[in-house]
């Protein structure tokens, strides 16, 4: 790969990394009420919170509302009493991700699938990449993930702000190993769309073999594309 490309992806992978960000300890020791009960996992807190009328959209500094929290921390049961209270799932924090996002960055296929059994969509656009959450997981090569979100109808051919689908960011952004073969063999039973390019005209193909990812070439091939 040209050293200009292998730049570009580093700090394309650098910046995905940095994007998405946790409450810190400092953050995590000032949260009150449900902020504080999400954070901890204290599910009988939350629910005298609901009781009381507290707000379930409340924002932390960095936008986090509750349910991003208790999402960040992994807590499924307040995850489902925030949703069945009526919290709103689709909100975005600071950085642009929602919850779902945020599990399908982490690989916590716990917790994706008990937000999307809650109601909360795959198909939102989000980060400053304008991107999806699939995208997200297919440039991390978080096989596992990338099924659900394609079982919950995410979006296959979402194009974000860098003209990247999902199936170029298992290939650009991927290391040609086997989570992400995994990850480009999901899309493609799905019936995503091959074609698309990215904005220098490269198709996946084009793409896989420059990186001389053999066997998503040959998956590539074998798909007639």
């Amino acid at each position: 790969m040209p050293l200009r490309n292998l730049m570009l992806t580093a700090c394309l992978l650098a910046g995905a990394a940095s994007a998405q960000v946790a409450p810190s300890t400092a953050q995590m020791a000032q949260y009150k009420g449900l902020h504080a009960a999400a954070q901890r996992g204290d599910l009988a807190k939350t629910e005298k919170l609901i009781a009381q009328k507290a707000d379930l959209n409340a924002r932390d500094e960095q936008g986090r509302t509750p349910l991003h929290v208790a999402t960040f921390a992994r807590q499924v049961p307040v995850i489902r009493a925030l949703a069945q209270a009526g919290a709103d799932l689709s909100l975005l924090e600071n950085d642009r991700y929602d919850a779902v996002t945020i599990a399908a960055v982490a690989d916590d296929k716990a917790t994706l699938a008990a937000l999307l059994a809650a109601g909360a969509s795959a198909k939102l656009t989000t980060s400053r990449y304008d991107g999806t959450a699939l995208i997200a997981a297919a440039h991390l090569g978080h096989d596992g993930v990338v099924r659900q979100l394609i079982a919950a109808g995410a979006p296959l051919d979402h194009v974000n702000n860098l003209h990247w689908t999902a199936v170029i960011e298992s290939i650009v952004l991927g290391d040609g190993g086997p989570r992400h073969q995994r990850t480009l063999r999901a899309l493609i039973d799905a019936g995503a769309n091959l074609q698309l390019t990215d904005r220098h005209g490269n198709t996946p193909l084009q793409l896989a073999r420059s990186r001389g990812y053999a066997e998503m070439v040959a998956m590539l091939e074998k798909a007639g594309r």
